[in-house]
């Protein structure tokens, strides 16, 4: 008798114990009432996967009492306005960080390590979870030099869109699996009638750089810089990259250099073109009838690989807390950050045009179903380069000399290796001057 009353006296603590746990546990609505009335200014893009934040906001708002106040700006204006904004002790609150900008944000101090709110028990969510993002993806989007500052938002990988209707009237029952199918058999069958088999946005701006020159460098081995920071631009394996991407210019249609990516995707949803290499933030897009001619024909794999294997290109961006933000504010907005790339919000948030970068909201079968590029994307977020795009603060600078002779090599103007070449020089006294060389900087990228 006295040990059943020993038991359920315990068994009576415990229970009590769990519900007032339960009743401490930690909720937004709690964590955000001392911030109640605080107003966050943040940049956004004209992008799905931001019209999709944008249509969760009110819910995030009725929730804790801080308004989030965004400014839609071109991708082209973003960086610029952020940094004029963040040297001057400007407005913003939130930091929208491309993959090529983490290293200015970082080295400038315009952005505060997670580490300070996630050791804040009274800001950090428990499930919070960093392990469920992909490592690829944490890494490349939100850390610099072994320190992590911003969730990842928005992300992409560029994966290999194509018309099965097209491909199966030319004999093919699947995708090419190599760049080397691409040029030998693929491109040949699939360019004809005013048709071509594959476009590739080449425009002279960010576009050129990310996704034509880097994704014919990294998958035949090649890259922007070997070990020492020294151009590896004329190494045998960038130079084959490089040439095979002049080469395979007789499957794409004329002008592409002046294809960004709205042409690009236009293209492909017209059934002009019957293969590309684009961010998976396109998909919406592509297989929406109201916005393509294709929708059902649509397919989505991998990248080709190349001899170095699958290489693909990385695009997106993560969110950052602030510097300058006051104290109520960075408590604000990183309550706002946590919550938009929750775990918990995630299929939500890809079931309504974005892409996040959680395992978790991939591993819905249902979801898989509905998004066909979920399967591929999963697979090529398990390999990769975070370098795609040297990520330190020069890239700005390097940039413009990638896209000025990439542009150049495209159009014959300049050889393979003559320019390569002067990218190289060029790309070296940028770093020179920054310090890289003489021991001032770290070799970081």
């Amino acid at each position: 008798m006295k040990l059943k009353m020993h038991v359920s006296a315990l068994a009576l603590c415990a229970s009590t114990l769990a519900l007032g746990a339960q009743a401490n546990a930690w909720t937004l609505e709690e964590a955000a009432k001392p911030y109640a009335g605080t107003e966050l200014e943040v940049l956004f893009l004209d992008r799905p996967g931001y019209n999709a934040a944008i249509q969760m906001l009110p819910e995030f708002e009725a929730a804790t009492g801080i308004k989030v106040n965004y400014t839609v700006v071109p991708y082209e204006n973003a960086l610029g306005e952020q940094v004029r904004d963040f040297a001057a002790g400007g407005d913003l609150d939130i930091a929208l960080i491309d993959l090529v900008w983490i290293g200015n944000f970082a080295e400038n101090g315009w952005v505060v390590p997670s580490e300070t709110f996630i050791n804040n028990a009274e800001l950090a969510d428990p499930a919070l979870n960093m392990d469920d993002f992909f490592p690829l993806v944490l890494n490349a989007f939100g850390s610099w030099n072994g320190v992590n500052y911003g969730l990842p938002f928005d992300n992409y990988s560029g994966l290999l869109f194509y018309n099965r209707c097209m491909l199966e009237a030319a004999g093919f029952d699947k995708p090419p699996a190599t760049w080397q199918e691409v040029m030998d058999t693929y491109g040949p069958a699939l360019t004809k009638d005013g048709k071509y088999a594959y476009a590739l946005q080449s425009k002279r701006n960010e576009t050129q750089s990310a996704d034509s020159f880097a994704r014919f460098l990294w998958p035949f081995g090649g890259s922007f810089l070997n070990a020492e920071f020294k151009s590896n631009l004329l190494s045998p394996e960038s130079q084959a990259g490089l040439q095979f991407r002049q080469d395979l210019m007789k499957f794409m249609p004329e002008g592409i250099v002046a294809y960004d990516h709205a042409e690009t995707v236009n293209a492909f949803a017209q059934g002009d073109v019957a293969m590309i290499t684009e961010w998976s933030a396109f998909y919406s897009t592509v297989v929406n009838p109201e916005t393509s001619a294709v929708a059902d024909c649509v397919e989505i794999a991998p990248e080709p690989t190349g001899p170095a294997g699958r290489k693909p290109a990385l695009g997106g961006f993560s969110l950052a807390v602030a510097s300058q933000a006051d104290e109520a504010e960075q408590a604000a907005g990183w309550l706002f950050i946590q919550w938009v790339t929750s775990a918990a919000n995630a299929g939500r948030y890809l079931e309504m045009g974005g892409v996040p970068a959680r395992q978790s909201a991939y591993a819905d079968p249902a979801l898989a179903e509905t998004f066909k590029f979920i399967p591929a994307l999963v697979e090529s977020w398990q390999e990769g380069v975070p370098e795609f795009r040297p990520r330190f603060a020069e890239w700005p600078s390097i940039t413009e000399i990638v896209q000025e002779y990439g542009t150049k090599m495209m159009l014959g103007e300049v050889s393979i290796e003559e320019g390569a070449k002067t990218i190289g020089e060029q790309m070296e006294a940028v770093l020179a001057e920054a310090g890289y060389y003489d021991g001032a900087k770290p070799l970081a990228q």
